[in-house]
């Protein structure tokens, strides 16, 4: 075969290359009815996607927290009444019209997180919504967003069972792993592994995020900053005047965003990141090489799964 290629007009090998990455490239349409969180996931993914030679499209049907139950309810009061303010959250448009804009290839639901390890809060409305999707574009796949577990120094996790709530990362990742898996069990959906993959980081010796033990946070004088390496969350951050320091625990920083598109580049296309160089600022050569590995890793995992 080298021998042969050798011999190959130098126009002819080009043709074979440019046809190969061709026969690879997809469209994908894809819908997200979900959150602050799917917005995290995807905010690279257009990025990848075009270094990929992929061309999406992406339709939001996005509210800050929103559960399960708030969509469907939405989605209940537009079929009531078209005309109904409950109905039409989304910008003033209701799911049902979002949907009816294009012609999805997957469409995406998730539990908003501080729910997304109590099981029971999935049901009915997962069912609802998935029911509801297939109706309106029978030609879709609906698939669950697996969202992911707060940072460990958060000061509280999901609720497991009414008012209780996790008591660390890991206990927030496995219950709301469970309840992923539970209802995607019953409703035939396949999962973008998000949760699996930022567990796989932040629970790894040697990339995960560790607490800086150096630094005052009774006594914080701006504008200092704890050490934040390898996070995978906003974490501490001032505000605007420099008066007081926030801390967010919950929300996917740079790191946590390219994390999450590149699985969701992984789910989508069918093929590794790992050949990708896109890098959003701020994230090292070498800490954004081992994301696009534990990307890869878990989509693969998960298919096996």
């Amino acid at each position: 075969m080298k021998k042969l290629l050798r011999f190959l007009p130098v126009w002819l090998l080009l043709i074979l290359v440019l046809s190969s990455g061709v026969a690879h490239a997809r469209t994908v349409k894809l819908f997200l009815i979900g959150n602050s969180f799917s917005r995290n996931a995807t905010q690279y993914l257009p990025e990848l996607a075009k270094e990929g030679g992929h061309e999406l499209i992406i339709g939001r049907a996005e509210l800050g927290g929103c559960s399960l139950e708030r969509h469907w309810r939405h989605a209940a009061a537009a079929e009531a009444n078209p005309e109904d303010p409950e109905g039409n959250p989304y910008g003033k448009k209701s799911l049902k019209k979002l949907l009816g804009e294009n012609s999805w290839d997957i469409i995406t639901i998730q539990q908003a997180s501080t729910y997304s390890g109590e099981q029971d809060s999935y049901r009915p409305y997962a069912r609802n919504l998935t029911n509801y999707v297939k109706k309106l574009q029978p030609q879709a796949e609906v698939v669950f967003h697996q969202t992911w577990a707060y940072r460990n120094d958060a000061n509280y996790f999901t609720r497991i069972n009414g008012d209780t709530r996790a008591k660390s990362q890991r206990e927030m990742w496995e219950h709301s792993r469970a309840a992923y898996h539970a209802l995607a069990k019953e409703l035939g959906l396949r999962i973008i592994p998000n949760g699996d993959a930022f567990y796989a980081v932040n629970s790894d010796p040697q990339w995960g995020y560790q607490k800086d033990a150096n630094f005052d946070f009774k006594n914080p004088v701006a504008p200092a900053l704890p050490d934040q390496s390898n996070s995978l969350h906003v974490g501490y951050r001032w505000n605007k005047e420099k008066t007081k320091l926030t801390f967010d625990a919950n929300h996917a920083n740079a790191a946590g965003c390219y994390l999450g598109a590149l699985v969701w580049y992984g789910f989508l296309f069918n093929e590794s990141p790992e050949k990708l160089t896109f890098v959003p600022p701020g994230i090292s050569p070498e800490f954004a090489a081992h994301l696009r590995k534990v990307a890869w890793q878990t989509v693969q995992q998960a298919a096996q799964d």
